[in-house]
């Protein structure tokens, strides 16, 4: 009868729970900008007096960069983390905005009721599911369950660079027993899923320079080095036929699919064709003999981001560049090395140069793959508890995204998380127009109260 009556709590609240979101969507947090400095300060503020207001132990710490929020309650019991973050990408393009993304408001659409803005999705609405979970536990029973730590970090969307050295200097106060993250979303917009497998993801830029000018192509056309066709020979080797990457050692530490998780992806029915077809395609591009979830879930990729080079204006110039450039990302899977991936993808592309070219490489980040234990209880009672809630059977999925974080928490800290989120594959995360369905909030704040129930109960 005590989760049903937050439950019902919930349920009542929701509308002050969504005044209260729109409040921390207001402030337009975006990190990567430091014209915003002030702005993320503020919602770190909010947080802080937010938390405190339910009882939670909270305070705004300082770091290089924005600052991080963390609070603790309780003494005893399972020790829950919960992390999020409170940073928010750009707006830009904003004229293709429907309304000001710092102005959320309640849309009807023809699939529900959404909260639209910056941030609803990505992350501040799964953020504060987790935040309202607890404050309506508290007004029923005066307390919270167990022990409870909060972690809100406001550089998620720049590259947290304050992140790693933040975490290593407070290990201590950070461990738990278990991390929950509320950044993911429903499989099929219907299927609750707690992912437990994560790619890694690695960043390389390649410049090649040839000769020390951009040419006249007719006048040194055939006879000159062109950067840009060493590029298109380097970047077209990176894959052969059958969609393998080509790059020496690269599939070092990919394990094959356990037969009982193939079995359970099997079971969600995915619909491939109308993946691809969404978006406009119809067939398959990836390794050969893999289903789309194996490629989007299990196995690492090769792909350009950009490529750049020579006149790129309107109209044309007949001109040999100088230079020739090209972004290339990697996500990996098991245990794969990204620092020795980056290392053989630099000897790959040095080894494919003709005399007279030059390289240089910029690095853009490498994490590895995360892959979480769920042979811990807690995993099985929050599966319980969100499919009790969603009236679906919850299951365990991997990500085809990099969510470094969980990574951080099993290195630096030893603990395993658990990624549970709400949203939906619509969500315009990133881009113009995001939002949030309003059924997203209510139900994922009920989520989180029925999993504090389940843990609780397990302790």
């Amino acid at each position: 009868m005590s989760l049903d009556a937050v439950l019902a709590r919930l349920d009542a609240d929701l509308p002050h729970a969504i005044s209260r979101l729109q409040e921390l969507l207001r402030i337009p947090s975006i990190s990567t900008d430091p014209a915003y400095k002030g702005d993320c300060d503020a919602a770190a503020d909010w947080l802080v007096a937010d938390l405190q207001s339910i009882g939670i132990d909270a305070s705004k710490r300082q770091t290089p960069g924005h600052p991080m929020v963390v609070g603790h309650t309780g003494d005893s019991g399972k020790h829950l983390m919960f992390y999020g973050h409170y940073d928010v990408q750009p707006v830009d393009p904003l004229d293709l905005w429907d309304n000001d993304p710092f102005d959320p408001q309640i849309e009807d659409t023809p699939k529900g009721k959404v909260l639209r803005g910056r941030g609803t999705s990505d992350d501040k609405g799964q953020l504060m599911t987790f935040v309202e979970a607890c404050r309506a536990w508290k007004a029923v029973h005066g307390t919270l369950p167990g022990r409870l730590s909060f972690f809100f970090e406001g550089e998620e969307e720049s590259g947290s660079p304050s992140l790693v050295p933040f975490m290593r200097d407070n290990a201590d106060e950070l461990r738990s027993d278990v991390a929950l993250i509320c950044d993911t979303g429903l499989f099929a917009d219907r299927v609750p899923t707690i992912v437990t497998m994560l790619r890694g993801l690695l960043g390389e830029e390649v410049t090649i320079t040839g000769p020390n000018k951009d040419l006249h192509s007719g006048m040194y056309g055939g006879a000159a080095i062109n950067p840009i066709r060493v590029l298109s020979k380097i970047i077209a080797g990176l894959h052969d036929d059958q969609g393998r990457i080509t790059v020496p050692g690269f599939y070092d530490g990919v394990p094959e699919l356990p037969t009982d998780v193939a079995a359970g992806w099997e079971a969600l029915n995915f619909d491939h064709s109308a993946f691809l077809g969404d978006v406009g395609l119809s067939q398959p591009a990836g390794e050969a003999n893999r289903s789309a979830l194996e490629m989007l879930w299990s196995r690492p990729t090769c792909e350009v981001n950009g490529i750049s080079g020579g006149y790129e204006g309107d109209g044309f110039k007949t001109v040999l560049p100088s230079k020739a450039s090209a972004k290339i990302s990697f996500r990996l899977v098991g245990t794969q090395d990204p620092l020795a991936i980056r290392e053989s993808f630099r000897a790959y592309v040095t080894s494919m140069l003709p005399p007279d070219c030059s390289v240089e490489f910029t690095d853009h980040g490498a994490s590895p793959a995360g892959q979480m234990e769920i042979g811990d209880p807690a995993f099985e009672a929050a599966r319980g508890a969100l499919t009790e809630e969603w009236g679906v059977e919850a299951a365990y999925v991997g990500c085809g995204g990099s969510i470094p974080i969980a990574g951080y928490f099993k290195d630096i800290l030893g603990v395993d998380a658990m990624l549970i989120g709400f949203g939906k594959d619509d969500d315009q995360l990133h881009s113009p127009n995001e939002k949030y369905d309003v059924e997203s909030f209510h139900k994922g704040m009920r989520s989180w109260a029925r999993i504090l129930n389940a843990l609780a109960e397990e302790n």
